[in-house]
This record gives structure tokens, sequence and C-alpha cells, in this order.
């Protein structure tokens, strides 16, 4: 089979520098949808056609499956897929799909090819209450006999509620043969793909149609406000398909995935949570509201409490994140780990049982067992040119507003007194302090203000 997808156009009505394939829907361009969903029926060439924006949008999609053309200047559908033409292979038939149209199913797109069969023109239509700006299916006798646009229909055939999406499947030999006959004698002076239905009815080539299992699957994007639309209407389908799994959400229509969200059983996620990239939450796990986690990975009946930033980090099970922590890229949290409010963790590894409760950095480091980080704890660990790791190990007790100077060890079981300032290795077992003799200074006076 082949695929074209037609991305060329310029989406006036974005009001945007950015080519109207590429703004994102949860969190990936329209067009990476529409890719992705074609390459899930197992292709044999892909070409994507590509006018507005320049080389942005092929620059942006490429892969090795891809193949481009570009469409300059763009003179309508009918054009855009005559430039696929030295991409498609005669002997399978070519999937049309637009870039825009974001959310259509493979499970549509099978059923469309089933019925296309090998030598069948099959087109993919609705009904709609209001079909104004569609092509209308014309048909005779219950058979498809053309496609009008709304600009060129009459009266009579406005009142046709059935109508294209301009998804189709077309016999290839059949389509190259019909692009070459192509007029723009038309309201637009464009080449409308649709009038290849025409051709087929006159070659004796049945058009027959599939329809989607919601309209929502045929919707295309022509404004921020329609952008808008499709992705309330994604994520509402994110959301419904995680209570089918079990998943608690306080509210499925205030949820966010721009990504892949794995969850086990009874999985919790309060409102207004963001989860971007790959997300995997083991079973039992608690997500606070308005938290926000990046390809990460949430342990077995982990909590993470509200107001939390999770980026490329890994949670141990039974661990108690925030609220207001933020694990950034490189964060290793064994089990029952606690990080509690604001707490910033990088780049570090903290072994199981471990605590930093409160206000505290740790970064660049090697945490032990049972170890308790005190607030206002923090590892220096840049020197303003070059990092630095701290080394802290099991059962050690870091006192409250300790600075850690790496590079530095901490022994197993040390205690460091509040307000060290940490320049050598701390010996385990022992009390190590840092810190001035305190002085009470006889006969001081606070200074007062001077009356004007």
């Amino acid at each position: 089979m082949n695929v074209v997808i037609l991305a060329a156009g310029m989406g006036k009505r974005m009001q945007s520098a950015l080519p109207k394939v590429l703004h994102p829907l949860a969190g990936k361009p329209l067009l990476s949808h529409v890719i992705d969903t074609a390459r899930t029926l197992s292709p044999g060439t892909i070409c994507v056609i590509y006018g507005h924006g320049g080389d942005v949008v092929p620059q942006t999609v490429q892969a090795a499956d891809l193949s481009f053309a570009k469409q300059e200047p763009q003179l309508g559908t009918g054009h855009a897929v005559m430039q696929a033409v030295p991409h498609l292979r005669d002997d399978a038939p070519t999937l049309v799909l637009y870039g825009d149209v974001p959310l259509t199913t493979r499970e549509s797109l099978q059923q469309l090819l089933d019925n296309a069969g090998g030598n069948k023109l099959a087109i993919l239509t609705v009904e709609l209450q209001d079909p104004t700006g569609y092509g209308r299916i014309v048909r005779k006798d219950g058979k498809i006999v053309g496609i009008v646009e709304q600009k060129d229909a009459t009266e009579e055939q406005r009142a046709i509620t059935e109508v294209n999406t301009g998804i189709m499947v077309v016999p290839t030999a059949k389509l190259k043969s019909w692009l070459g006959t192509l007029s723009n004698n038309n309201a637009q002076k464009e080449y409308y793909l649709t009038d290849i239905v025409a051709r087929a009815v006159a070659d004796d080539v049945e058009v027959v149609a599939a329809q989607p299992s919601a309209v929502w699957e045929t919707l295309g994007v022509n404004s921020k406000v329609q952008l808008a639309e499709l992705e309330r209407i994604h994520q509402r389908n994110i959301a419904n398909a995680l209570l089918e799994q079990g998943v608690t959400l306080a509210d499925p229509a205030r949820i966010d995935v721009r990504g892949e969200l794995r969850c086990g059983r009874d999985v919790s996620i309060d409102v207004n949570c963001v989860f971007e990239g790959k997300v995997e939450i083991g079973e039992g796990a608690v997500i606070g509201a308005h938290s926000v986690i990046r390809n990460a990975r949430i342990g077995k009946g982990a909590q993470i409490k509200p107001f939390c930033h999770i980026e490329d980090a890994m949670v141990g099970a039974e661990s108690q994140i925030g609220p207001y922590a933020r694990l950034r890229p490189g964060t290793e949290l064994a089990e029952d780990v606690h990080i509690g409010n604001f707490v910033e963790v990088k780049n570090s590894q903290i072994a199981a049982h471990s605590k930093a409760n409160h206000l505290a950095y740790v970064g660049d480091a090697t945490v032990g067992s049972r170890v308790n980080i005190g607030a206002g704890t923090i590892t220096c660990n840049y020197d303003g040119a070059n990092k630095f790791r701290t080394i802290i190990e099991d059962d050690a007790f870091i006192g409250s507003d300790t600075q850690l100077v790496a590079p530095v060890r901490v022994g197993k079981g040390a205690t460091l007194g509040a307000g060290t300032t940490l320049t050598k290795d701390a010996p385990e077992g022992k009390l190590t302090v840092s810190r001035p003799k305190q002085l009470t200074i006889e006969g001081w006076q606070r200074p007062v203000k001077v009356k004007k």
C-alpha cells in the first residue's frame, strides 16, 4: 500500500508563522499523529507533500520510512497528489490522508481499505447535521457518482448531509491516469482530487464508502479554536481509556497526556496533572494535583504530592515526593525515599529509606540507605567550571544548613552538625562540626533609627 499525506497548506487562519501541520496536539505535531497512524497499517511507501514553510516540515518529521515531495505553488488537492506520483507503486492501492486531520483511527482506515479491495475507489464519508463547507457525496440509485464542492454545489446538492472527508483509497494505476485529466475549471481555480470520482464512474470503477466510528475522527484543524477543540476531544478519549483500565481520575476533563502514559491498577490521578513523553506509573501510586511528570517511572504505591515537577527520573516503590518538589534529569530514588517540600534533586542516586524532607538541594550525589538530610542542606557540586560528586554513605545524618563542598565523602554512620561547611571527608561513625565558636558581645546595642 502507498500512503500520501497532504501537508502543504499555509493555514492562514492559524495566525502563525509555523506551518499548520506542525502545530502540536497532545505534545506532538498534527502531522506526526497522521504519520504514526499510517505506520500502523504497514505501508510500503509514505510520501508527505509539503509546501508552506519550506523545508521546516520535512526537517521536523524526517524518518527513514518517509519520502517527501514539494508542492509549489499550491494548486489544490489534485495537484498535491500529482507531486507524489513518482513515489507510488502501481501494484498497490494508494491511501490519501491529510496532515491536519490527526484523530482518524487505524480501525476506520482499515475498514476503508477492506471496502476498497484491490480495484475499487473507496471514500471515507460522514453524515453531518450541518455540512456547510464540505464536499457533498452525490449518489444515484444508492451508488456514489460524484463529489461536488460547496462553492460549486446547487441548492439541491447543498442539502445533502453525507460529506466527503477527503480521505480515500484509489487503485494507483488508475489514479495516475485520472490525475492527468484533471481541470481547474471551477470557482477556486484549483485541481480537485475529488474530481477523480467522476472519472472512476466513467471508467466503470466502482466507488464505495466507509464511515468512521465517530465524527471527530474526520475533523481537521484550520484555526486555533479548532485545534483547542480537538485537543479536548483527544484528551477525553485518553481519559476514558485510563478509566477503563482501572485508573481513578479526580476529573477526566482536567488531565493532559502529551505522550505515552502507562498506569497499573488502582492508580489515582488528581486534577490538572500533565504527563509528557513516556511516563509509567506503578499500581496503587497516587499523583497529586497540578504535578508535571515527563519521561519518568513512578514505582508501585508511591505518592507524588501536589505541585511536583519530575523529569527524566525514577521514583521507587512506596516513596513520598513533595509537595512542591523537583526531581531533575538523572534522579534515581530507591524504595521508601522521602523527598519533601522545596527539595530539588538532580543527577543523583538515593538508596532506600533515606529522607530529605524540606528545603534542600541534592545534586551530583550518591546517597546511601537510611540517610537523613536536614533542612537547608546543599551539595556544592559546581565550582564555576566543573561539577564534582558528593558521596554520603549509609546511616549518615546531615544536620540542617550544611554545605557539602564536592568532591567530598561522608562516611557510614557519620553525623554532620548543623551549620557545617564540609570541605574534607567526614569519617564514619563520628560527629564532624565546622562552625565558629558562639560568642555573646557584652555591651552591644542595636542601632536606632535617627528621627528627622
